[in-house]
């Protein structure tokens, strides 16, 4: 693994497998809804909903100190890792005041109101996590700098 600038070299790795983390969690989240047991599901997303701040906290911090890492692929590999990052990172962008809305809205007990976003949100932040993985396995595994 080649970073750029320094930094934390933990942290991509970590901040991968929080990213996993809240996949899994919002898995088995849907998994529980879907079979009506309630408290499993609550735990499973406010499980999800930790691991992403957690990864929010560790990828600021990382970048603050550690700078740009470039991905070192080409052709059809670079073309497929950008459009993988620019729809995660607007999505990224995207999910957050969704994610906080459908909490809020699940915290007030307003359930057919968070129903009705949660449709919305739990695809587009399974997407988030899912392709913070894949990005992190191409950037670091698969096309590493100096590689």
């Amino acid at each position: 693994m080649s970073e750029e600038g320094g930094g934390l070299p933990i942290l991509p790795t970590l901040n991968a497998a929080l990213n996993g983390l809240s996949a899994l969690c919002l898995g088995f989240g849907f998994y529980f809804i879907r079979r009506r047991k309630i408290a499993a599901h609550r735990a499973c997303m406010l499980s999800a909903c930790a691991a992403s701040l957690a990864f929010l906290v560790s990828y600021i911090v990382y970048h603050s100190t550690a700078g740009v890492t470039r991905f070192s692929g080409t052709g059809g590999a670079r073309v497929a890792y950008f459009a993988l990052l620019t729809s995660h990172t607007v999505l990224a962008g995207l999910v957050v005041p969704l994610v906080l809305l459908t909490l809020s809205r699940a915290l007030r007990q307003h359930f057919d109101r968070h129903r009705a976003v949660a449709r919305w949100t739990l695809p587009m932040w399974s997407y988030v996590s899912i392709t913070g993985v894949l990005v992190y396995v191409m950037l670091y595994h698969l096309y590493p700098a100096g590689g």
